[in-house]
Order: structure tokens, then sequence, then C-alpha cells
């Protein structure tokens, strides 16, 4: 006989939860089936891992090269060369990365399962949407960050959900060692710590607990960001970061710029006089749109990855009489300049910024596009020569078994994106209107866990980066999970309403008896 286990007891260990109850034990079991049966029909169509030419290859040079620093953040480079110590082989790789996300995104769905105990309809919904995701496969078969960073993130907030429910020393250490590798992935994890601040608050630890994990969080972190700044320090005199955001600002700052009239450009600190001379001079002679496509582009990332466009052609400039120079040096030298350029127009034409780079690029968040994801190794069917000796592949040659390399399976999330960010938004209005967290206290930890991740990623996302399907995964996720969880609890607060009305019905019936009755 099956023994099934209530979560109502507060001794139950996530382990019996899994495996002493049938349920759940079935669910996982299908789920593991199906997950590596999609992973063996997707790898007959797609043989070959996919690229994203320049991103991929950056990594695998990093990785090649044993680099401290990247165009990128190095977690992933540093990733692949662990792998590489094991297996050369793609296909080693993608099984990894897939792996990863699944078995992140399942811990999460059962991790949701033992605190809140949604419906087993929600429970079937919220496992379909993860099992079967075509938006997985895909990630997974890409030489890039963005599936281990999914992956990552995940696990992240299991553990966040965990340090609040039920915390304890393993869970403390382990939370600070995923927040450290998810920092080292990529730049989004900024705003993680915040986060994990709020978390610890919320939790059930002791006052010099919570101090002591925040701290190691922050030792881990911190030194990251130290050994990072140092090493940009010995490359280029500067102490900084992140070039990359100092690039990403001026890229932001050149499309408010370009809807500036003539009358009403300023003048510009002398330091920045070249360089705006060159802008000025570019986007006097690309007005005609039909012949510069590029310009067509709203919110978008072109100047700071066009050769030919002004913000490559001044560091070129700078750069034409030292043959010495590496592109990372080249690049990385950029940025505290272009920071500083960037944020200077930005704040000189403040509603241009938020007509032209803000809004447009909140619409992209709102339902960010396929991008890179759109297309098989970029629609190419060649790699570099270091890809393919990184990977011992036969030759430059990549290829399918699909008819072209368009992979339209993922047209549908700009559209699922959508939907599940005004649900979110009217799910946490109804949530706050109703007080919600006076019905589950528990439960309103979870929302307010999911709701903050949502804002500051979006906050973090219209304001300093760039939105794409692949960069938006986690968010898209977790906010849907997030989502089903508050329309299940909307359909149980209706249930008890129902329910009360049908016992105050009854409690206010009238017996009618009959005389001929009482005869």
């Amino acid at each position: 006989m099956n023994r099934s286990i209530s979560i109502s007891s507060a001794t139950i260990s996530f382990r019996e939860f899994i495996w002493a109850d049938r349920h759940n034990r079935v669910l996982l079991i299908i789920a593991v089936t199906a997950i590596a049966i999609q992973f063996v029909i997707f790898k007959y169509f797609y043989p070959f891992a996919s690229y994203i030419h320049g991103d991929s290859f950056a990594y695998l040079n990093a990785a090649d090269r044993n680099s401290p620093i990247n165009t990128y953040m190095i977690g992933y480079s540093k990733f692949l060369r662990l792998i590489s110590v094991f297996t050369r082989s793609d296909m080693g790789l993608t099984v990894l990365q897939y792996l990863m996300i699944q078995g992140a995104s399942l811990l999460l769905l059962f991790t949701l399962f033992y605190f809140y105990k949604p419906y087993k309809i929600t429970q079937y919904i919220m496992l379909s949407f993860i099992v079967v995701n075509p938006l997985y496969l895909h990630l997974a078969n890409l030489v890039s960050s963005d599936c281990i960073f999914t992956a990552l993130s995940l696990s992240w907030v299991s553990l966040l959900l965990w340090t609040i429910h039920r915390p304890s020393n393993a869970i403390i250490v382990t939370h600070a060692l995923i927040l450290f590798i998810a920092f080292t992935v990529r730049y989004n994890a900024l705003i993680y710590p915040i986060i994990a601040v709020f978390a610890f608050y919320i939790s059930k630890l002791e006052l010099k607990k919570k101090m002591m994990a925040l701290g190691l969080c922050g030792i881990l972190c911190g030194s990251f960001v130290i050994l990072t700044m140092y090493e940009y320090h010995k490359l280029t005199g500067h102490w900084q970061y992140s070039p990359f955001s100092g690039w990403q600002m001026a890229n932001n700052a050149m499309y408010t710029y370009r809807y500036v009239n003539n009358a009403e450009r300023k003048q510009v600190p002398k330091k920045f006089h070249q360089l705006h001379k060159m802008i000025n001079e570019y986007f006097d002679s690309t007005r005609d749109i039909s012949k510069h496509p590029q310009e067509a582009l709203v919110a978008s990332t072109v100047y700071m990855w066009s050769l030919k466009l002004p913000l490559f052609e001044y560091r070129n400039g700078l750069f034409k009489n030292d043959s010495n120079a590496t592109e990372l040096k080249k690049w990385a030298s950029m940025g505290p300049l272009y920071r500083s350029y960037g944020s200077y127009i930005i704040t000189q034409y403040p509603f241009k910024f938020l007509q032209h780079f803000i809004i447009p690029n909140a619409g992209k968040y709102y339902a960010p596009p396929v991008e890179f994801l759109e297309q098989y190794n970029s629609g190419n069917e060649d790699v570099t020569t270091q890809a393919k000796e990184w990977f011992n592949y036969k030759s430059t040659k990549v290829h399918t078994r699909t008819k072209n390399n368009w992979v339209t399976v993922l047209d549908h999330y700009p559209i699922l994106s959508g939907i599940v960010n005004v649900l979110m938004l009217f799910g946490l209005i109804f949530y706050l209107i109703l007080k919600g967290w006076r019905s589950n206290s528990d439960l309103s930890k979870g929302i307010f866990l999911g709701a903050m991740v949502w804002l500051l990623n979006a906050g973090f996302t219209i304001f300093a980066s760039s939105a794409a399907l692949r960069f938006q995964s986690f968010p898209i996720l977790l906010t849907t999970v997030t989502v089903a969880l508050l329309i299940d609890w909307l359909w149980k607060m209706a249930m008890k309403t129902e329910s009360k009305i049908k016992e105050a019905s009854n409690e206010n019936k009238v017996v009618v008896v009959s005389p001929t009755t009482i005869a």
C-alpha cells in the first residue's frame, strides 16, 4: 500500500515529501522521463551546438586563454574550461546545461509545492510549462552563458525560499556559493544581493545568523569585484568593474542624442569634443534610413558592437599608434570615458532619453524579442577554427536536420511574456487590495519575493541593459510560476467565500412543517 504524506506535518523532510508521497514521486518520474525523451529527439534534429557569432567565440577564446577578465563576465568561460577537463564534446556541454536548467526548475517547483501546497491542477500546469519547454532546449544547445545563468538564478530563488521558511547552515552556505557563481556569470546578478537582503530580513533566522549569512555573501561577491577591478587596472590603468556598462551607457546615450535637433544641441566638455564631433557627423550623414537600415532600430545595441560606427572608430583612432594593445585592452580602456560621456548626454536630454530609449526598451522588456535564438548558429553554416578545435569537430561546418535554420517554435514567447507581465501586474494589485497576506502569511513571502525580482529586474533591464528572450528567460519563468501561485490563491479565496455563503444560507433556512405532519 502506498503511503501518502501531507506537508501539514512540521517535521516532514523534503525528501519524504518527494519520495514517500506517491503523487509527488510519480510526478517527478514522469517529468524526468519527459525531459530525457525531449532531449534525445531534439539532439537528433540539432546534432551540433549552436553559436552566437561574436559572443560564443569570445567565451571560448577567454576559456582557451584562461583569462581572468573578458569582454563579458568571466564565469561562463571558467565553466567551459572546467568542463573541458572531463570532455571536449559539445554534446557533453549541452547535456550538462540542459540537466542544470531542468534540475534547477524542478527544485524550484517542488519547493513551491512543499511550502505552499497549490491545487493539483496548478501543479500540473506549472510542471507542464517547465518540463515541456522548447526554450530550455535551445538555451541548453547554445554556447553562451544564458542557460547556466538561468539555472543558477532558479536555484538561487529556491534557496532563498528555503532561507525564508526553513533555514539551516547548509542552506546559508549553499546560497552564498550559488549567488557568488551567478555573480561571476552575468551583470544582471548585481541586483541579487539586494533581493537576498530582503529574503534574509523576512526569514526565521536570528539576527546574528542573518548578519553572518549576508556577510559571507558580501565577502564572496566583494572579493570577485575587487579582483576584477584589479585586473582591469593592470590592463588599462583604470579601476573599473564593468567596462561593458560604459559602452552600454554610451550606446544608450546615442539613441537619446540621435533625435536631438541641431538647434537643441548643447556644447559638451572639452574631453568629449572629438568623440561628440564624430557622433554628430555620423547622425547628420545617416538620416536616410533606406540607406542606413541600422538607424531604424530602436533601443538596440548596434552602436556598441558595430566596428564601423563612431564608438569603435573613435577607439581605433586613439590606439592607431599602439600596435601592442590587445583588443581587450582597447575595448576596456574606453569604459570610463564612455560611461562619463553617456551619463553626461543622458542628463542633458532626460526627456529624449525617456522618449527614445526608456519607453522603447520598456516595450522590449514587456515582450522581449527572440533575437539570436531565432536562428540556429546565427544563420551561419560555419564556426570558427577555434570552436572546431575546442570541441574536436572534423571541420568548421555545422548543420541541423531541419528544413532550415529558423527556430519558429519560440515565436510565441514574446506574446507569452507580455501576457504573463500583465497577469503579474493585475495579480499583485488584487493581492494588495484583498490583503492576501492575511489569509496565508507564508505564501505572501513567496509572492513578495517573486514581485521583488520582477520589479528590480524590470528596472535594471529597462534603464541600464537590453531586453531579449535569452536575457529574460529567468524572469519570465519565475514570473510565470508566481502568476500561477497568485491565480491559485485567488481560486482558493473564491472557494472559501462560496463555502461561507453556502454555510450562511443553510443556517438561515426556515424549516416549514405542514399541519398534517404534526397531526
